[in-house]
C-alpha cells in the first residue's frame, strides 16, 4: 500500500507539472512563430512575384493569393490514472498505474484571392505621382524610380517591354534620367505641398543657389521638359503631356505594367522561343552607343540553382535570380515594396475565423 500510495503521488506530481507547464507556453512561442511565419510568408510572397512575373512572360494568366489571417493554437494536456484492487487469496494482488501527456499544435491560416475590385486597384491602379516623388525625396535613385515605375514625363518616352505594344524609349529620355540624378545627388531638388483650386498639389522646386554644372543640369532638363526657362516651382500631374510651361506631367505606370515590363528582361530558353511558346527578350537601343545595363536579371536552366534569392519553376525549367546579383536582388525586392503603394480604397474584410474553445 505505501508503494502504491507513493506512485500515486509521484504521478500526480508530474501531471500537475504538465499542466503548469501550459501557463507558460504561449508566450516562449511569440518569439519563435513570428520569426518562422514572416521568414515562411516572406519567401512565398517572393516566389509568388517571380512566378507571376514568369507567367505573364509566357501568356499566363496572374495569379496573387494573400495571407488573410495567421492564428496558431496549442495545447498541452496531462493524465495520471492510478489503481489497485485486492482478491481474498492472500499471495495475490493487481495494481493499475499510469501517466499521460499530449501536445498539439494547429495552425490556422486564411488566404484571400486578389479579384475583383481589389484586383483592380492593387495591380491595375497606376502608382500616384506622388508617390513616386516621395520615394526620390527619401532617397531611392531617381533614375531607377523611374526607369521602374514611369511611362513618359511630359511626353519623353521611356521603354516599355510589354509583348502587345513594345516600344523603345525616346533618345532623350536616359540622358535626362542622368542629369535628375545628379540634381538629386546635389540636393538641388525638393517637394512641397501647396494648395492648388482648394486642392492639395506636389509641387517640385529647384533650389536657386546652386554650382554651375547643377545649375546647366537643371537647364537642359527644362529646355527636354519644355518648362519655363526662368521658373523654379512646378506642379506635378497625372497625365501624358502638360498643360503649360509651369507643369510636369507624369504618366505612371500600374503595378501589372511594372511586373509585364520587368518580365521583358528574363532570359527565357532559347528552345521555348523557337517553339513560339514566349516571344525573344526586347531589346534596348544603346545609349550614347554604350549598352543598356538592364534593370533585373532572371536567369533559366533545366536544373535546380544551387545558390538563389529566390527560384521557381515553371514549364519544366527553374527560373531564378542570382544571391550574388546584388542590383537584381534590390529591384525585386523594390518590387514588392511597391506594390503597396497601389492600394487604394477600402480594404476587403478578411473572412471570420471560428475557434475551438474546447
Amino acid at each position: 500500500m505505501r508503494d502504491i500510495a507513493k506512485m500515486v503521488f509521484i504521478l500526480l506530481g508530474v501531471g500537475t507539472l504538465l499542466l503548469s507547464g501550459c501557463t507558460s507556453l504561449g508566450p516562449r512561442t511569440i518569439t519563435r512563430d513570428r520569426f518562422d511565419y514572416t521568414a515562411a510568408i516572406s519567401d512565398s510572397w517572393k516566389n509568388q512575384m517571380l512566378l507571376n512575373m514568369v507567367k505573364m512572360r509566357y501568356g499566363d494568366a496572374p495569379v496573387f493569393l494573400d495571407v488573410g489571417t495567421l492564428i496558431n493554437q496549442y495545447a498541452v494536456e496531462g493524465l495520471v490514472d492510478a489503481g489497485a484492487s485486492w482478491i481474498s487469496d492472500p499471495y495475490s494482488s493487481s495494481q493499475v498505474i499510469g501517466a499521460g501527456a499530449k501536445y498539439a499544435n494547429r495552425p490556422t491560416i486564411t488566404y484571400t484571392p486578389l479579384k475583383g475590385g481589389q484586383f483592380a486597384r492593387n495591380l491595375m491602379t497606376p502608382i500616384p505621382p506622388a508617390s513616386i516623388l516621395n520615394l526620390g525625396q527619401a532617397g531611392y535613385p531617381v533614375d531607377l524610380v523611374f526607369r521602374l515605375c514611369v511611362h513618359s514625363v511630359n511626353g519623353v518616352q521611356n521603354r516599355y517591354g510589354g509583348t502587345a505594344r513594345p516600344l523603345v524609349a525616346d533618345p532623350e529620355f536616359y540622358p535626362l534620367l542622368e542629369r535628375m540624378r545628379r540634381i538629386q545627388d546635389s540636393g538641388a531638388i525638393g517637394l512641397r505641398v501647396q494648395k492648388v483650386d482648394e486642392k492639395d498639389t506636389f509641387v517640385i522646386v529647384f533650389k536657386s543657389k546652386v554650382d554651375g554644372a547643377t545649375e546647366a543640369d537643371i537647364a537642359e532638363v527644362r529646355k527636354v521638359l519644355g518648362l519655363d526657362p526662368h521658373a523654379r516651382a512646378f506642379k506635378v500631374v497625372y497625365g501624358a503631356i502638360a498643360a503649360d510651361d509651369k507643369e510636369i506631367a507624369i504618366l505612371s505606370r500600374s503595378m501589372l505594367q511594372i511586373i509585364i515590363d520587368l518580365g521583358s528582361y528574363i532570359a527565357v530558353p532559347e528552345s521555348h522561343v523557337a517553339e513560339k511558346r514566349t516571344p525573344a527578350n526586347f531589346k534596348d537601343e544603346p545609349v550614347n552607343g554604350v549598352p543598356l545595363a538592364p534593370l533585373i536579371r532572371v536567369n533559366s536552366a533545366p536544373q535546380k540553382p544551387s545558390d538563389a534569392f529566390v527560384s521557381i519553376r515553371y514549364a519544366d525549367y527553374w527560373f531564378w535570380i542570382d544571391d550574388k546579383d546584388f542590383p537584381s536582388k534590390r529591384i525585386f525586392s523594390f518590387l514588392m515594396f511597391i506594390f503597396t503603394l497601389t492600394e487604394t480604397g477600402v480594404e476587403e474584410k478578411a473572412p471570420p475565423v471560428v475557434l475551438p474553445l474546447g
